[in-house]
């Protein structure tokens, strides 16, 4: 089954989570039991809220982010509760970084199931006439060329055991252009021909791809805007939260479904 395209409000994704987490007390069977899951940028954000839903579910995770200490911090909290975790600080910006990252995840669980790709940043110097040739590089080096070595890093190991899901946080910028700036939304775009050429690639290896589109989400990003975002809009904002259930929807669905893209919005403000 493939879900070409996915427009999902907030509400809609509550309803499922609400259904499924009926389904699961009934079971007692949590959504990724084993799952050896891998979360780029889990020190905040998006990222540290995926890997806490993830722990949660059962899936042994392997955090990572530049900022070893709020990792090492995040570790000791989700194996407390009973987690199976490994945190490693790495440098997306760094293939042999990356390198080391993947091959400790594999000596410790020897296999990789998901890769969630919740790195990103924008800079509040963004429009095109103060957009510099230095910041244009290296905002797409973060946003973009990460997410590639990251999958070229993981797809070695996802082949071998004929089985893997990537997924990547895009933007809703991808859909409705806005004023976060042309570096931010060239990289994001960018994601989305990553995410396909990889799927259509290694499809046939048990590979899939998804790419979530947020809508505005109250993280620290939002701080690096070149004025403040009214205190009205951001209380109708996307909780990470809410972002790392979309993650959970996809990375719990059975191998047999793949869904592409999916879009989650703050219904106060779609």
């Amino acid at each position: 089954m493939i879900v070409s395209a996915i427009n999902y409000s907030a509400h809609t994704i509550l309803a499922w989570i609400l259904e499924s987490e009926k389904r699961g007390t009934m079971s007692n069977v949590r959504k990724l039991a084993d799952k050896v899951t891998l979360i780029l940028g889990a020190s905040s954000g998006m990222g540290e809220a995926t890997a806490r839903r993830f722990a949660g579910e059962g899936a042994r995770v392997i955090l990572s982010a530049r900022r070893r200490e709020r990792l090492e911090a995040l570790a000791a909290e989700l194996a407390e509760s009973g987690a199976e975790v490994l945190s490693r600080a790495a440098d997306v910006e760094d293939p042999a970084s990356v390198e080391a990252l993947v091959e400790a995840a594999l000596g410790r669980f020897s296999r990789l199931d998901v890769l969630v790709y919740a790195v990103g940043t924008n800079i509040p110097r963004r429009s095109l006439r103060e957009l510099t040739t230095e910041a244009w590089e290296s905002l797409l080096r973060i946003n973009l060329t990460g997410a590639f070595t990251c999958t070229r890093a993981v797809l070695p190991a996802m082949r071998r055991q004929g089985s893997g899901l990537l997924i990547y946080i895009s933007s809703v910028a991808v859909r409705v252009p806005d004023t976060s700036g042309a570096a931010y939304q060239a990289s994001k775009h960018g994601l989305v021909g990553l995410a396909q050429a990889t799927f259509r690639e290694e499809k046939e290896n048990g590979v899939r791809t998804s790419v979530i589109f947020p809508g505005l989400t109250d993280t620290p990003l939002v701080l690096k805007r070149p004025a403040p975002t009214p205190p009205d809009v951001l209380a109708q904002a996307l909780q990470p939260e809410d972002v790392a259930e979309a993650c959970l929807f996809v990375a719990s669905l059975p191998a047999r479904a793949v869904v592409p893209e999916l879009v989650i919005l703050p219904a106060g403000l779609a």
